[in-house]
């Protein structure tokens, strides 16, 4: 598929060609969408790769990321199972270097009313608060909310500071009457739900 994006290669080297050597140096498909176009320009530098091959590829990668993500403005998404926050989230966590801290808000049908993202860094008690996220979910009259974030190092196992910041916001779901229901960690294109795993949510 990529020697297809790309076309051509360049003097003695197919797209096939180049499209492997992509591969063997980034290693995976998700790599090559971490990369900005001008990293790709500057590795393949008249290697069949110019300015707009590396433009194009990441705006096919990027496209095909968002024709897999489902998207509560154009589709109506029950929560049914911590599966189907993991669809819906994994698109726009899966690829980052960073951590990201969002809620997912639902009505009362547990159908989402929209995401948001609270916090860009580490997951801390003391960057995100309870006010703040509870604030977010009553100004968009949340019957509830899940927690979501993403371990850019790929590691799906919660942190004692994942596990602390979840039983702060699920004590305080209670006392505002708007329940935490599970808290999803993504890392590499796979998830771990503290309600499945019986972590807090007991």
């Amino acid at each position: 598929m990529l020697a297809i994006i790309l076309k051509s290669g360049k003097r003695n080297k197919s797209a096939i060609e180049v499209a492997r050597d992509l591969i063997n140096e980034y290693k995976s498909i998700k790599e090559i969408a971490r990369k900005d176009f001008r990293e790709i320009f500057n590795d393949f530098k008249g290697e069949g790769i110019g300015k707009t091959k590396a433009i194009t590829l990441l705006a096919a990668i990027e496209l095909g990321r968002r024709t897999t993500q489902l998207d509560p403005n154009n589709e109506e998404i029950q929560i049914t199972e911590p599966k189907v926050v993991f669809e819906l989230m994994n698109s726009k966590l899966a690829n980052l270097t960073v951590e990201e801290f969002h809620i997912v808000i639902l009505n009362r049908k547990n159908i989402v009313l929209k995401t948001e993202l609270v916090t860009r860094g580490i997951l801390d008690s003391s960057l995100v608060s309870p006010r703040e996220i509870f604030k977010i979910a009553i100004d968009n009259r949340a019957a509830s909310i899940i927690l979501v974030h993403n371990h850019p190092s790929g590691n799906l196992e919660p942190s004692k500071e994942d596990i602390k910041v979840t039983e702060q916001f699920y004590q305080a779901g209670k006392i505002l009457e708007i329940p935490v229901l599970d808290h999803i960690i993504i890392a590499n294109n796979s998830y771990t739900s503290f309600l499945e795993r019986n972590l807090v949510f007991k």
